[in-house]
């Protein structure tokens, strides 16, 4: 059974669509619809709801207050029954009738599938979101240059079953599946101008998104600010030294008000900057000690047997 999981924000005009096309898609075959509420401020639950009234085989889960995108997944997830799992978007943008494209290299035997595409109809913004995105994936999670990662995948149940292990707050379902599995490929598809609405990601759920990435399941932070701090000690050392040498050998070096106040304001800055990157694990740990939860779920509409 193919299971699909769309986090819905905003979507009481597309989401129908999204489903019709997936029922047509599938129509020969068995599968559900896991449909995930992000707390949206319109009519998307109560869209949802009907869905769940017209077919039994769509289930509606409401969240309490707005997670994000990867804590719906994540609730999503633990209502999934399928064998193979295929998230996409609630906007219509990710074609549903080329699912298939991605099942095709699921079963040849790769754990994961990720959508990639030639031609983005995103804005400037996303765009370049999904570019940071990318090179912090690289830098941080290791993953491999060629591999484009999008919100369009499919995978095996063994990996969803790995990743709902995770249990800590601010969840990052790219993270959990580069740590899970690199059986990983791509397929193209078409990506769809948007017909209705826009983005749900503001700068501030951007900044947050790429803060999980960093700090989620990578220490490279620490390790940067470690290596930082290191090479600006060697840097202070050598100019005292060089200082001393002018010194003896009677150089008459002097160091300028603004020069000064120049590095001083740099170290200041970088120290900061390094305390605010410690900051940011410590107070992950503690909220996760707290064990703050990743989503809370209001209501769900679940009428399978």
């Amino acid at each position: 059974m193919i299971s699909f999981v769309i986090p819905c924000y905003r979507s009481s005009h597309t989401i129908r669509k999204v489903v019709e096309e997936i029922r047509e898609t599938m129509r020969d075959r068995e599968f559900e619809i896991i449909l995930v509420n992000d707390d949206s401020p319109d009519e998307t639950f109560g869209t949802i709801n009907k869905l769940c009234d017209e077919d039994h085989r769509i289930v509606g889960v409401d969240l309490n207050e707005n997670f994000g995108q990867h804590a719906a997944l994540m609730a999503g997830f633990r209502y999934v029954r399928g064998d193979v799992i295929v998230c996409l978007d609630d906007d219509g943008q990710t074609p549903a009738d080329e699912v298939d494209k991605l099942l095709e290299q699921i079963y040849k035997g790769h754990d994961v599938v990720y959508a990639k595409y030639p031609d983005k109809k995103h804005g400037a913004f996303r765009n370049f979101g999904s570019k940071v995105n990318d090179v912090m994936l690289r830098q941080m999670l290791n993953k491999p240059k060629t591999l484009r990662i999008s919100s369009y995948f499919a995978m095996k149940r063994l990996i969803l079953d790995e990743i709902v292990r995770y249990k800590n707050p601010y969840p990052y379902v790219m993270g959990l599946v580069l740590r899970s599995t690199k059986n990983i490929v791509n397929v193209e598809v078409n990506h769809r101008e948007r017909t209705e609405g826009e983005s749900g990601y503001s700068m501030a759920k951007l900044l947050s998104l790429w803060m999980n990435g960093f700090t989620a399941f990578s220490v490279k932070p620490l390790r940067i600010a470690t290596a930082i701090g290191a090479i600006m000690a060697v840097g202070s050392f050598i100019y005292g030294i060089a200082t001393i040498i002018m010194k003896v050998v009677g150089i008459n070096y002097i160091l300028g008000f603004s020069a000064l106040m120049t590095v001083q304001t740099f170290i200041g800055g970088v120290t900061l900057l390094m305390l605010g990157i410690i900051g940011e694990y410590i107070g992950r740990i503690y909220i996760s000690l707290n064990n703050s939860p990743q989503y809370i779920i209001r209501q769900d509409v679940d009428r399978r047997e």
